[in-house]
């Protein structure tokens, strides 16, 4: 179990890595385009990234313990690392799906302030141009009752 077993750590914690970096690189731009800046972005990858290593590395060691005969070692290694890249495939797959789920949120507020700040800009040119008509006359309102004639 010896060799096989530390064969199987190394090679683990290797694709492990490697997704982690692909993530967080590939998530930092993905975040960048829905209006964060580069700082706030980074941050947030860091911390996602960080959550998907220990994450994935709690269960490379777990399935690490697991005790596989095949019969060779070479399979029992093939076999943990399968299992292992099933796991790291949906470990992945919810990583990108929370950052989906934080890109849509970003965009919706962005949308959301946009929408207030022209609604403002608005309000403002309605307040103006009924300020500018104060100063001209404006004709009597009509007052009608239910009794006066047509």
């Amino acid at each position: 179990m010896g060799d096989s077993y530390v064969t199987f750590l190394v090679l683990g914690i290797v694709l492990v890595v490697v997704d982690g970096q692909l993530i967080y690189h590939g998530g930092k731009a993905y975040l960048k385009r829905a209006a964060y800046d580069a700082e706030q972005a980074s941050g947030m990858m860091k911390l996602t990234a960080v959550l998907f290593h220990l994450v994935v590395l709690g269960l490379l060691a777990l399935v690490s313990i697991i005790d596989v005969n095949t019969g060779d070692a070479v399979k029992n290694v093939v076999v943990r690392l399968g299992v292992v890249l099933l796991l790291l495939a949906l470990a992945h797959g919810a990583t990108m799906a929370i950052l989906a789920r934080i890109r849509d949120r970003q965009m919706q507020q962005q949308l959301a302030d946009q929408m207030a700040e022209e609604h403002r800009i608005y309000e403002e040119r309605q307040l103006e141009e009924r300020q500018a008509h104060i100063g001209e006359p404006r004709p009597a309102p009509k007052i009608e009752t239910p009794y006066s004639p047509r």
